[in-house]
């Protein structure tokens, strides 16, 4: 699959990650954020020095970070640059056709991040309304008993 038809987010396998993190969820998608725009940045330079090995471990890396956190897309992008990379660097030949995937790739991580932390914030409401209790304010307005 080309990763421009990936999803941007599976919403299923992220809700998994973030149960199996428990406590310790928002502190890792931290990490992720971090990592990711070093490994974005690292992945900009090689390209601009035309440097095919020093894509691969960046990309490596925001592959497996990305699959993590239901990513699909970047992952895929990450795939695909990583997988050219290597074989650009046991042809010996620059990385230039990746020149295209890795101008949107920030764009990518940027509506990733922003999709994961609407998600992520603590302040939306997700948990279902107790059973029995009303949960609009109704004409008694709020506060007020039903």
């Amino acid at each position: 699959m080309a990763y421009q038809e990936a999803e941007l987010v599976n919403w299923n396998e992220f809700a998994k990650t973030r149960a199996e993190l428990g406590s310790a969820f928002l502190r890792i998608l931290g990490y992720f954020r971090e990592d990711g725009a070093k490994a974005i940045s690292a992945i900009e330079q090689a390209i601009r020095e035309r440097n095919a090995v020093a894509l691969v471990t960046p990309a490596h890396t925001l592959k497996g970070e990305s699959a993590q956190f239901g990513a699909h897309r970047l992952s895929s992008m990450a795939e695909r640059i990583e997988m050219v990379a290597r074989r650009c660097v046991e042809s010996r030949e620059g990385p230039d056709e990746l020149i295209e995937i890795v101008v949107a790739l920030r764009p990518c991580f940027t509506e990733t991040m922003a999709l994961l932390d609407r998600d992520s914030n603590p302040l939306v409401a997700r948990r279902q309304p107790a059973f029995g209790r009303r949960t609009d304010a109704g004409p008694q307005g709020f506060g007020r008993s039903v």
